[in-house]
């Protein structure tokens, strides 16, 4: 029999009368015996519901309809590469359009219901740019298993807009927070973590002392998979040491009072309320990394420096981050320059 690629907790197997199936097995989840061979649409819905244990009675959907091709999905191999809180994140999405739509047959789908649903969605333009996002995912999967011939997203146009998103801290922000909270303090050391590794909250409450080597941090970026390896920073250095002994005490630096490591949302959560307490209702964590890619780009790193530390995949997104950067310093320095390379001495 060729080789086939199963998913994850799928394995095959030969029956008493030498007939090839396939079985799910994971700890903690009831084995399930499939119906329908990989690679079908009937196979991706039940290999969804044996991921959430409910085989008894697997969900029937009209093939064809949205039903169908939101679970064919969620078991397919893309959803699962996904990251937990990326997959989080789209399922809410797409749930949320597909209770409105579940019974629709996908092959009679336009651009022009992309854009009605989008244009009900007008004063959220964040949130119709979410589902637009959302929806060109689903429906590459759609042509990909050749159920469409087109993605009809792709006639559609994004909205504009307006913010950056998160802001980035300036100087006088991060200085107000560092007189608000000195060394010593959990609210500092976890303030110059965020601001000289530039991880973002789910990353930075897993950082320890094991990350810690030769005078360097190698952090793994978890959300793109990336890897960098920075210099500790003096700053950081400090931080640490201040805590006299607490930060080498548990796996992770940052812990909460009862001296368990932070989830991701409740330190998110914890160091917003820390912000307010220093009276800079506007920052948040995510913006110290911000603050980190501006600080590059005027310190005058070019794209893959920034990038190296950062841990961005693209050019584009570095220079998304960095947007904030001062631009009349970022013109001076890079007109110095000129002047030196190429102006006339006897001018």
């Amino acid at each position: 029999m060729p080789k086939r690629y199963l998913p994850k907790n799928v394995t095959e197997y030969q029956d008493r009368h030498g007939k090839w199936r396939y079985r799910f097995r994971k700890r903690g989840l009831p084995t399930y015996h499939f119906r329908n061979a990989p690679g079908t649409p009937e196979f991706l819905v039940e290999l969804e519901a044996a991921r959430n244990g409910k085989t008894e009675k697997p969900p029937r959907f009209i093939a064809g309809t949205v039903d169908a091709l939101c679970v064919a999905f969620y078991g397919s191999q893309g959803w699962q590469r996904m990251q937990p809180s990326s997959q989080r994140t789209y399922r809410g999405i797409i749930e949320r359009w597909r209770k409105q739509h579940g019974q629709k047959p996908i092959a009679r789908l336009e651009p022009r219901h992309v854009d009605r649903w989008l244009a009900d969605m007008s004063d959220r333009p964040a949130a119709a740019n979410n589902l637009r996002k959302a929806l060109s995912r689903l429906f590459r999967f759609a042509v990909k298993m050749g159920w469409v011939e087109r993605n009809p997203v792709d006639a559609t146009d994004a909205y504009p807009i307006d913010s950056d998103g998160f802001h980035a801290w300036t100087e006088d922000e991060i200085s107000q927070f560092q007189k608000r909270w000195p060394l010593g303090t959990r609210e500092r050391l976890a303030m110059e973590l965020l601001l000289w590794t530039g991880l973002r909250r789910g990353d930075l409450v897993k950082l320890g002392r094991q990350h810690r080597q030769d005078g360097h941090f190698h952090l793994r970026h978890g959300k793109n998979k990336s890897n960098t390896v920075i210099p500790v920073a003096k700053d950081v250095a400090a931080a640490i040491d201040a805590m006299e002994g607490a930060a080498a005490q548990h796996l992770t630096y940052l812990v909460t009072e009862y001296g368990k490591p932070f989830t991701p949302p409740g330190f998110g959560n914890w160091f917003r309320q820390r912000c307010d307490l220093a009276e800079l209702p506007t920052c948040t964590a995510h913006g110290l990394r911000k603050a980190l890619a501006r600080r590059l780009a005027e310190g005058g790193a070019t794209v893959n420096q920034g990038r190296a530390v950062t841990g961005h995949k693209s050019d584009r997104m570095f220079a998304h981050y960095s947007r904030s950067a001062n631009q009349a310093a970022l013109a001076d320095g890079a007109l110095a320059n000129l002047e030196m390379t190429f102006a006339k001495s006897d001018r």
